[in-house]
């Protein structure tokens, strides 16, 4: 019996309760008094009692009616709220995104790109986790983030990766460095350099597993570390020179040092925005992700911005 119960019946009971006046209750509810009193009916005959005393001067609710009504008004309330929450979160006036990234992109591309977004969307919250790249995938695998943004070839059959900029390999050097009036170097220039890695896993870059032409490049002497920013200080020091990519010009400023773009071959690397497979995003994650996608590219051109 409930199971039939309309919200069309219940909107009729609420505001012919509130007004005591079918004409009144027609006028609010966009409805001629005839089809309001049908509603009152239907809905009388479904419960099986009488919710108004009606006479030729008032309609007023009766004994049940009165038990009735505040909790039709309570009911009607929160579903009126659910629904303006819903609206405001596919309004995108307010909800959060959770996002995972790598060191690199979490102190380069990220804050940037968190920034812009915030001035368009004030009152998404966005929620922002700088973790190893291995947890990026793992959070992103397990709902735990809605989001993941990393670098590229990843292979995950549980996630769906949407390219969102290209960056290419470049050289830190300090500014005092024999090689810094130069454009570009080679690989060759720096085989007897001491190279200063934080990728752990450099060597899937190219010209170290023999998918790139050209020749192959494999430093004599190599410390690897764990941060973009020991990397940086360690060649600050003194200690060698080391590679990262475009998006680390602002850091390497930092540090006092200069960029050199590395030919022979060129090492570019790709980066995607991870989601899980068949979860659609909420409203404000699928705004982020959108709003990233035309970021990203525009931003890597200029990364000094």
């Amino acid at each position: 019996m409930l199971s039939n119960l309309s919200l069309r019946q219940l909107r009729a009971f609420r505001a012919v309760g509130t007004s005591s006046s079918f004409t009144t209750a027609a006028e609010i509810l966009h409805l001629t008094p005839a089809a309001v009193s049908g509603l009152i009916k239907e809905l009388e005959s479904q419960l099986g009692v009488r919710l108004f005393d009606r006479n030729t001067r008032a309609v007023n609710l009766s004994s049940v009616g009165s038990e009735f009504f505040p909790l039709v008004e309570r009911a009607l309330q929160d579903l009126d709220g659910a629904v303006a929450s819903l609206n405001t979160l596919k309004e995108l006036r307010r909800g959060i995104v959770r996002i995972a990234a790598p060191e690199v992109l979490s102190c380069t591309l990220l804050p940037r790109a968190m920034a812009a977004f915030r001035k368009q969307y004030p009152h998404i919250e966005l929620q922002f986790l700088d973790v190893q790249l291995e947890d990026v995938i793992a959070r992103t695998r397990l709902g735990e983030v809605d989001l993941g943004i990393a670098p590229t070839p990843i292979s995950d059959q549980e996630l769906e990766q949407v390219p969102i900029m290209r960056a290419p390999l470049m050289l830190a050097i300090r500014k005092d460095d024999q090689l810094a009036n130069r454009s570009k170097v080679t690989w060759r220039n720096i085989e007897d350099r001491t190279f200063i890695s934080f990728f752990r896993q450099f060597r899937e870059w190219g010209p170290f597993d023999g998918r790139v032409a050209g020749p192959q490049f494999l430093p004599k002497e190599m410390k690897v570390v764990r941060r973009i920013n020991t990397a940086f200080a360690m060649v600050q020091a003194g200690f060698g020179v080391a590679a990262c990519p475009i998006i680390a010009k602002g850091l390497a400023t930092g540090f006092g040092l200069k960029l050199i773009r590395v030919d022979g071959p060129e090492l570019i690397r790709d980066y995607s925005i991870f989601t899980l497979k068949g979860r659609s995003l909420p409203p404000p994650a699928e705004a982020f992700r959108g709003f990233l996608i035309k970021f990203a590219p525009a931003w890597v051109r200029n990364p000094d911005t």
